[in-house]
C-alpha cells in the first residue's frame, strides 16, 4: 500500500491528537480530587521583632497592611525556619490592601493576621483567636506602636478608637477626629504603626496558642448582647449576620437602631 504525503500527515496529526487528549485526561484526572487539608506546623515569634518586619514591609513597594502584617509572621518563620514557610508567595497578600483592592472592607492587618494562623490552624480552633483580635481592634486606642526609625512621618501621632474592624471605618473616623488627610503622610505612618500594632497583638495571641495558655478576654460588646436578643438564629428576628458592634454602624445620626428600638 502506498501512502501520500497528505495519508501521512493526516496519520501523524491524529497521533498528535491522541496523545495530546489522553494526556489532557491524566492531568484532569489527577487534579479532580481535592488534596487533603493540611496545616503548617506554627512556631513561636519574638513579638517586637514581628512587629518591626510588619511595619518596613507595609512600605515595601507600597503592599501594604495586609502583606505587612503576613509578612511579619510567615515571612518571619521563613527567615528563621526555612521550609515550609519560605515557599508561600507573600506578594499575593497585597491584595488586602486598604480594606482589599483600596475598597476599604476588613482592615488589612486584621485580614493578614487571619491569613497567616489559617495556615496552621482549622476553623474550629482559629475562629477563637480571631475573635479576639477583632474585638481588641474596635476597643483598643490606635496605634500604639512607634519605631525607632520612622519612614514616612517623623514624630508622635495622634489615637483614636474605631469601633470597628473596617479600613473605611478605622481610617475615616481617625483622619476625622484629628482632622488629617487620608492622602497624607500622617496618615499612611498612622496605618503603618496600625499594622505593626496588630502583629504585637497577635504575636501575644499566637504564641498563647501553642503553649496552650490561650484564653478569650474581650467578650461580646454590649450592642451585640442587645441586639442578639432579638436578631440571632432562633429569636424573633433571624436577619443579622456577622460579630461586629453593632453600634458601629447602626447608632448616630446616620441611622439609630440602638435608642427607642424597635
Amino acid at each position: 500500500m502506498k501512502l501520500t504525503r497528505r495519508d501521512m500527515f493526516g496519520a501523524m496529526g491524529g497521533l498528535i491528537a491522541g496523545t495530546a487528549l489522553s494526556n489532557a485526561a491524566a492531568v484532569f484526572s489527577a487534579t479532580t480530587e481535592p488534596a487533603p487539608d493540611t496545616y503548617w506546623t506554627p512556631r513561636k515569634l519574638n513579638r517586637e521583632e514581628a512587629a518591626q518586619i510588619s511595619y518596613e514591609n507595609f512600605f515595601y513597594k507600597e503592599y501594604g497592611c495586609c502583606y505587612g502584617a503576613f509578612k511579619g509572621i510567615v515571612g518571619l518563620m521563613g527567615k528563621k525556619y526555612g521550609a515550609p514557610y519560605n515557599s508561600f508567595p507573600l506578594h499575593m497578600m497585597e491584595v488586602g490592601k486598604s480594606g482589599v483592592s483600596e475598597w476599604g472592607t476588613i482592615c488589612g492587618a486584621l485580614l493578614g493576621v487571619a491569613s497567616a494562623w489559617a495556615l496552621f490552624w482549622g476553623r474550629k480552633e482559629r475562629d477563637p483567636m480571631v475573635d479576639e483580635l477583632f474585638t481588641w481592634y474596635e476597643r483598643a486606642s490606635l496605634p500604639v506602636y512607634t519605631p525607632d526609625k520612622c519612614l514616612s512621618f517623623e514624630g508622635e501621632l495622634p489615637t483614636s478608637v474605631a469601633y470597628s474592624v473596617l479600613c473605611h471605618s478605622s481610617v475615616s473616623r481617625w483622619c476625622y477626629e484629628h482632622n488629617i488627610k487620608m492622602k497624607s503622610k500622617q496618615r499612611s505612618e498612622r496605618c503603618a504603626r496600625v499594622t505593626a500594632t496588630v502583629t504585637l497583638r497577635a504575636i501575644e495571641i499566637m504564641n498563647a496558642k501553642i503553649d496552650n495558655t490561650f484564653f478569650a478576654v474581650a467578650g461580646k460588646s454590649e450592642s451585640r448582647k442587645t441586639c442578639g436578643a432579638c436578631h440571632a438564629p432562633e429569636k424573633a428576628s433571624d436577619i443579622s449576620k456577622g460579630k461586629m458592634d453593632c453600634a458601629a454602624c447602626h447608632s448616630g445620626d446616620l441611622g439609630d437602631k440602638l435608642t427607642n428600638h424597635p
